[in-house]
């Protein structure tokens, strides 16, 4: 694999945050983990393609979530929402409804033009008080667009080579299998894969980034997933 020019933590707002001591997060790649895209898609359909939608509750004051909860974008300015456990007061993100404990899952975002983003999946057993640090270690399995830069947040984080921008991006979760696999379904290219062994349960996380000046502005979409069981 690649490997990482700087030991880092990246935060969620794109920050990065220094760490003693070494380590390198277990990089799954795209030859040992990763099923090909259009495989993918099959078994999303055959085993129930998933209906994500988005959790209001969870959501940052900042968000802006559309009345089907599909969409999500950054709002100007600090909504007067219940101050509940599930939100998250600092990280301008929002999580799934939908609650994993097992099987295989798959679904695509519509990332559009944005310059800003971040998305995967992460533990329902979060803290959701002040910044968080987008690792598997602290409970998040992410990628990210920033600055230009697709990243994978490991620790440290790994560079993403992308030929074509992804639009949408599919996320594809076998929490038995220990995977989450990310593809640019504008090449129908494997993205990404981490390894792990979950037993906790996740959900899906969206984080629409910085509106920089409106440049950003345009929201994450949660679209739906073409039926590929009669085709490729």
């Amino acid at each position: 694999p690649p490997q990482p020019s700087e030991n880092k933590r990246v935060s969620e707002d794109g920050g990065e945050q220094a760490k003693e001591g070494g380590g390198w997060s277990e990089w799954g790649g795209t030859s040992e983990k990763g099923v090909q895209f259009c495989s993918v898609r099959k078994l999303a359909t055959l085993e129930g393609i998933l209906d994500v939608t988005l959790d209001p509750d969870t959501a940052h004051p900042n968000l802006i979530l559309s009345e089907d909860r599909k969409c999500v974008r950054r709002g100007d300015t600090h909504q007067g929402l219940p101050n509940n456990p599930e939100r998250f007061d600092y990280s301008a993100c929002v999580l799934g409804a939908q609650r994993f404990m097992g099987g295989r899952r798959y679904w695509e975002v519509e990332v559009g033009d944005k310059t800003r983003w971040a998305l995967g999946v992460c533990r329902e057993s979060l803290n959701r008080r002040g910044q968080v640090t987008l690792t598997p270690e602290d409970g998040y399995w992410t990628v990210r667009l920033r600055s230009g830069e697709y990243r994978a947040l490991t620790f440290p984080s790994v560079p993403l080579p992308v030929s074509f921008r992804p639009s949408p991006v599919g996320i594809f979760l076998d929490y038995e299998g220990g995977e989450v696999s990310f593809y640019n379904v504008t090449d129908r290219s494997h993205l990404f894969a981490f390894t792990d062994t979950f037993s906790r349960t996740l959900h899906p996380y969206f984080h629409p980034g910085l509106s920089a000046g409106g440049k950003n502005a345009a929201p994450l979409i949660i679209c739906p997933v073409p039926d590929q069981a009669g085709g490729n």
